[in-house]
């Protein structure tokens, strides 16, 4: 359950982030909301950042066979 938590937290996070995106990039806010929203927009880049760099972490522990760490690539499912 609380990987569930997490995983929905940072889909908010990232919803978040495009949101402030979008109103930077819209030009319809003052200079001191920009400032505002910029500095909103940092501050949940890093704790995307935070939870992806967890993320592959954990993945690269769970890839871990004994004490080898066995790299295989990435392919999508299309």
């Amino acid at each position: 359950m609380a990987t569930e938590k997490k995983a929905v937290d940072f889909e908010q996070q990232l919803g978040s982030l495009e949101a402030l995106v979008e109103s930077l990039e819209s030009g319809d806010l003052s200079l001191e909301d920009s400032l505002k929203s910029f500095e909103q927009g940092i501050k949940v880049a890093r704790e995307c950042q935070t939870a992806l760099k967890q993320a592959e972490q954990k993945v690269e522990l769970l890839m871990r066979q004994g004490d080898e760490l066995v790299s295989q690539p990435f392919e999508p499912d299309e």
